[in-house]
């Protein structure tokens, strides 16, 4: 009888969780409307924000693929104002992501052939690509698979290279799982999600502050809505894959490459993935910036400027404006004692 009665709660207790998820859905879609256009790309239907090129543009057209978790304004807020008048911008949800539906882009090859194929749309031949974080693995298969249209890359805290261990938050890896997953994304996620969000978020940007009302500002809780989770963990499952994959043909991409990287990033390791993308991208400029952490799109957008200028032609000495930027962060200490130091670990061991 005990069993039973368990039993029941269970079952009530995430029909509850069920209908919170769905009103918080509603809710967030409400708070968070389209920012942008809509266009159908293959079986997908893409969302994006389209600045056609001024007059007297002394810049090529500029791509961003934003992150895991994340959608077209987390790259678009910082960066439009800097660049406005200046280049052709394209700003897109990633499928899956923000107001894009996912379709077949199941890999990160079909969402880079997606990205050309909107690209194609909106009659941009070639471009400047710039990627953060999980945008950075997607914008090293651009770049392979879409040579032709690649006018130069600038990573910003990119994930490229197999890491120790291989492993990812236990979130994702269950929310990856076939029935478990769903029904983990349908109930939980959400409810959990929106309690951690701020915390999460502030280890994203640890050392630096915080941008006042980011998560609201840049739409973040748009990823706890059901579908959307589950896509940033099926993203996040193949990671791993992808780069053991892909990372020894990065050595055949030719375009003019920057990669900036901050030495206090608690996301992803700089060691292992911008250093690489530095040491195989032939030609490529490493830009180390310290007590940076994994956000360079908003506490450095005068330096992703300049990496984009920098790949672009003009003669832009990025060592010397990073220097300007850790003379601006120097004291920025947000999280200390709470978040600690990614440390590279043993092969054998998982990352935190």
């Amino acid at each position: 009888m005990n069993l039973i009665y368990a039993a029941l709660f269970l079952i009530a207790f995430l029909f509850a969780l069920a209908v919170v998820t769905r009103a918080g859905a509603w809710l967030v879609e409400r708070r968070n409307p389209p920012s942008g256009e809509f266009a159908d790309v293959d079986d997908t239907r893409i969302h994006y924000v389209h600045i056609p090129a001024p007059a007297g543009a002394d810049l090529p057209p500029v791509v961003f693929i934003h992150g895991a978790s994340a959608n077209l304004k987390d790259q678009m807020l910082p960066l439009r104002p800097l660049l406005e008048g200046r280049a052709e911008m394209l700003f897109l949800d990633r499928p899956g992501f923000g107001w894009s539906e996912r379709g077949s882009n199941e890999t990160l090859a079909a969402q880079a052939h997606t990205i050309a194929a909107l690209m194609d749309r909106l009659g941009i031949e070639r471009a400047i690509v710039v990627g953060h974080s999980f945008g950075g693995a997607v914008t090293t298969a651009f770049a392979r698979e879409h040579p032709e249209r690649t006018l130069g890359l600038v990573f910003l805290a990119p994930v490229s290279h197999p890491w120790p261990g291989g492993a990812t938050a236990w979130y994702y890896k269950l929310t990856a799982v076939p029935v478990v997953g769903w029904l983990f994304s349908e109930t939980v996620a959400y409810a959990a999600g929106m309690l951690r969000i701020g915390n999460a978020t502030a280890c994203v940007f640890s050392p630096n502050n915080v941008p006042k009302g980011y998560i609201g500002k840049a739409s973040i809780p748009l990823v706890l809505r059901p579908p959307a989770f589950r896509a940033n963990a099926r993203d996040v499952a193949q990671l791993y894959d992808y780069v053991c994959a892909a990372s020894p043909g990065y050595r055949e991409i030719k375009a003019p490459t920057v990669v900036i990287s901050g030495d206090r990033d608690k996301v992803v390791y700089a060691t292992v993935h911008s250093v690489g993308l530095g040491r195989d991208i032939p030609g490529a400029e490493l830009v180390g910036v310290t007590n940076l952490g994994h956000k360079p799109d908003w506490i450095a957008p005068d330096l992703v400027v300049g990496a984009i200028e920098r790949v672009g032609g003009a003669p832009v000495d990025l060592q010397a404006m990073a220097s300007v930027v850790e003379s601006r962060i120097a004291g920025d200490t947000q999280g200390a004692g709470r978040f600690p130091e990614l440390k590279v670990p043993d092969a054998e061991l998982a990352p935190g």
